[in-house]
């Protein structure tokens, strides 16, 4: 009986040694303790500043109506298309392409009857002029177009009534320019030489001729 005794108080003192040891590590909860933060991993994200927050959806913006600022080229060909309602970038890029091949054999050639419609007024008469000192000098000049890149549309504009376009052209020629007696003085005819060329076209809105003519050209090669 006096073992049984004695084994109960050792548990039981057992017992209220690891009651307080419990107590004194975890403590007691007053309410007042911040709650307990979720893992780096699991806490919610705060949100960037350009969130919009929730009070302020509510406001929809009509993007129909917003207005982005346009380029240059394409507020000039804007511009040309509020004048003159039939006219088409690509159908003019396309003329453009003819045009060039067709005055640069006519230049080479001096054929001024095939320039004449095709140039404005400054154009042909520098062209012309030109054309007569070769003649003065008794020189010829064989050019050929053997490759020309898709034109690059660069400026647009309209003044007045008048509209102005200009493109960029790269082309391969051959070009030999001969004297009297046959002998070469320029160029080469068996070597193809890279030009980059910059024409500007023109034409009045209002006419009638739908055509459009050189009005000034910037070559390099």
């Amino acid at each position: 009986m006096g073992d049984q005794v004695i084994e109960i108080l050792l548990f039981a003192g057992v017992a209220l040694f690891l009651g307080l040891r419990l107590w004194s590590v975890l403590g007691r909860r007053t309410g007042a303790e911040r709650p307990p933060q979720a893992p780096p991993a699991m806490r919610p994200a705060q949100p960037p500043n350009n969130v919009v927050p929730l009070g302020e959806r509510g406001r929809v913006v009509d993007v129909r109506h917003t207005t982005l600022p346009a380029n240059p080229l394409q507020a000039g060909l804007d511009q040309i298309r509020a004048a003159d309602a039939n006219f088409r970038v690509d159908a003019f890029v396309e003329g453009a392409r003819h045009a060039f091949e067709i005055i640069v054999k006519a230049f080479a050639d001096g054929d001024t009857a095939t320039l004449r419609p095709l140039v404005s007024d400054e154009v042909y008469d520098a062209f012309s002029g030109a054309i007569r000192q070769r003649l003065a000098d008794k020189e010829s000049v064989e050019t050929r177009v053997v490759r020309l890149q898709d034109p690059e549309l660069t400026e647009a504009h309209l003044d007045g009534r008048s509209a102005f376009v200009t493109l960029k052209f790269v082309s391969s020629q051959i070009s030999a320019t001969r004297d009297a007696d046959g002998k070469l003085v320029e160029g080469d005819p068996e070597r193809a030489v890279e030009h980059t060329d910059h024409w500007t076209f023109s034409r009045n809105t209002r006419s009638s001729d739908p055509n459009w003519a050189l009005a000034g050209t910037g070559t390099h090669e």
